[in-house]
Parts: C-alpha cells; sequence; structure tokens
C-alpha cells in the first residue's frame, strides 16, 4: 500500500492569523508519506460561490491562488472550482494505486478538509485528518465546529494531531 497526503488549498489567499500554521506542517508533512497530492481552489466567473454567497476571490490568475508551501517535487497538484476534489476520477486514481487511506492537512477544516474527508469517507477509502495541521479563514471557531461535524461524521479514530515538535 502506498501513503498518500491530500494537502488542501494552502494557498496565500487563506493565509491569516487563523492559518499561519499550516503551510509549515503541509510541508513538514510530505516526507512522511509516498504521495503528495495538493489541492488549488480556484473560483471560475460563473462560479456558485460568485452568484449566491457574493465571493469574488480566487480567480484565474489572481495571487490568491498561489500555493503558500513548497510541494515537493513529485507532488501532484490539482485545480479544482468545488469544495472538494474527490470526484469518481479521483476515486478511480486512488484504487488503481491500492490507496485504502489518505491523510489530509490544509485549509479550511469547516468546509473543504471537511468535504474531501468526507466523500474519501463515503467511497469507502479511510481519511485521516491532521487536524493540527488544518486550520480555517473563519477563525478559531469555524476550525472547531469543522472538527466537531468531522468527529460525528467521520468517527474520532480518524482524526489525529500531528504537530512540529
Amino acid at each position: 500500500m502506498s501513503a498518500l497526503l491530500l494537502i488542501v488549498d494552502v494557498q496565500n489567499g487563506f493565509i491569516g492569523p487563523s492559518t499561519r500554521h499550516v503551510p509549515v506542517q503541509a510541508e513538514a508533512l510530505q516526507d512522511d508519506f509516498d504521495e503528495v497530492i495538493a489541492t488549488r481552489f480556484v473560483n471560475p466567473p460563473d462560479s456558485a460561490y460568485r452568484r449566491w454567497i457574493g465571493w469574488q476571490r480566487f480567480g484565474p490568475g489572481s495571487d490568491d491562488i498561489e500555493l503558500a508551501f513548497t510541494p515537493r517535487t513529485d507532488a501532484l497538484i490539482i485545480d479544482k472550482s468545488a469544495y472538494t476534489c474527490v470526484t469518481p476520477d479521483f476515486i478511480s486514481m486512488l484504487k488503481d494505486k491500492k490507496i485504502d487511506r489518505v491523510d489530509i492537512c490544509g485549509i479550511a477544516t469547516d468546509n473543504c478538509v471537511l468535504k474531501c474527508a468526507i466523500d474519501l469517507f463515503e467511497a469507502g477509502i479511510r481519511p485521516n485528518v491532521h487536524i493540527d495541521a488544518c486550520g480555517s479563514h473563519g477563525g478559531p471557531e469555524c476550525h472547531a465546529a469543522g472538527i466537531l461535524v468531522m468527529r460525528r461524521m467521520i468517527g474520532d479514530d480518524q482524526l489525529v494531531e500531528y504537530s512540529l515538535r
């Protein structure tokens, strides 16, 4: 079995007081895995984010979408325009590689990390969320809310603590 790390949306536009620790944690975690996939959220002009919640940032080509950490040279970078990267093609790729667990870190605990973890869980692939290597640009309350929901939806055993010491 190959060990895979999914680094979710650790991008310039999401870095602030509540997420400043995430790039360092994500970079350090990479060394512990055989494979690394990093996602980048891009908000296209016709998105639901723009139309229904008025969120205009992260447009194609903006500085917001640039990664805020240095990915490994062999990391696969996936652009996405949804909360999750867990699509049928993504699941097929994992199954082809015989991956049955995906470790996750990144931003934001309460939306993109949460959605990826739940989608993996529902696809029968164990998500292993490194909660101290996650954060929310919505602040500590949103981070805590994401952890609370994950505890209920994917179980305590899938939430692990990782910290640089």
